[in-house]
């Protein structure tokens, strides 16, 4: 499948039913689209399943609910919403998209409470979200933007407001022929990329940025616990940007990105696409494809 996103075969799961491709729209005054009332998930499907789809449909109540939404389906209803998607296009190897959203109604300021939350699911086929630097590895950029407090907005969900800095930071990447840009936190923190969490490695043993400012992906869950369960010592805490020089590897995870080895940040953060970055994208994907 190819072409614009808004034009294309196929069929959509919105609000209960599976529509035509091209019928899936949305008011211009629709509340998501002028306050950012908007939780997504992103997911992969391996051969006919999707990876830990029912902790993504979980994950997407509990965002909504973190934005003052409440859900109209239970996990298991959009559990089979994605399935019927799937199905409905014939994929067993695709990239799910599910977002919830406060509508169109009788209120168009910030306040929404009587504005239905609405729902849609779709799929595509997508290959690697890096292209070649999945295999050649990444180059970041750094970013100038933040991530925020959570005190000023809930960094837990996975919300389209938090992206707008992401998507400044991934242009300004790209115009420098980088792949992606990393973020600190409020704090000075190294924190994330712009759509997946980093990881780095010292003599052995991999450290990661606390996530206590940004998403705690699925996926760095799952990446963590591969780790340990191979008893490679992971470290969950604040990195300093000072520290980064002394690290020898580093790669990137998250349901699209999957595991990116990057050999480089900025000017000066250069990294070896070592032995502990290649055994666990491998037991990743034997993961993923189990």
């Amino acid at each position: 499948m190819a072409g614009a996103y808004d034009d294309r075969d196929g069929k959509i799961w919105m609000d209960g039913k599976l529509v035509d491709w091209r019928d899936a729209n949305i008011h211009i005054l629709t509340h998501a689209l002028h306050y950012a009332s908007s939780v997504f998930e992103g997911e992969r499907c391996y051969s006919g399943k999707i990876f830990k789809g029912h902790e993504h449909s979980l994950r997407l109540i509990e965002s909504a609910r973190l934005l003052d939404m409440q859900s109209p389906y239970t996990a298991e209803e959009i559990d089979a919403a994605k399935e019927a998607v799937l199905n409905a296009n014939g994929f067993k190897d695709a990239y799910v998209r599910a977002v919830m959203w406060r509508g169109s109604g009788e209120d168009m300021g910030v306040s929404a409470a009587r504005n239905p939350v609405r729902m849609a699911v779709a799929a595509w086929e997508w290959g690697s979200y890096y292209g070649d630097a999945k295999w050649q590895g990444a180059k970041l950029d750094i970013a100038k933007w933040q991530r925020p407090s959570p005190m000023t907005i809930p960094t837990a969900a996975k919300a389209a407001g938090l992206y707008m800095i992401c998507t400044m930071s991934k242009h300004a990447a790209e115009a420098k022929g980088c792949s992606d840009a990393l973020f600190m936190d409020y704090r000075g923190y190294v924190a994330e990329a712009t759509g997946a969490n980093v990881f780095f490695v010292k003599d052995g043993e991999v450290h990661t940025p606390l996530a206590d400012a940004f998403l705690n992906g699925i996926t760095r869950q799952t990446i963590i616990q591969l780790l340990r369960d191979k008893g490679v010592t992971v470290h969950e805490r604040h990195i300093l940007p000072e520290e980064v020089s002394a690290f020898q590897e580093c790669f990137l995870t998250g349901t699209a990105a999957e595991v990116t080895p990057v050999a480089q940040i900025g000017d000066d953060w250069h990294f070896q696409i070592g032995q502990v970055t290649r055994d666990i994208a491998a037991d990743y994907e034997t993961l993923v494809r189990a």
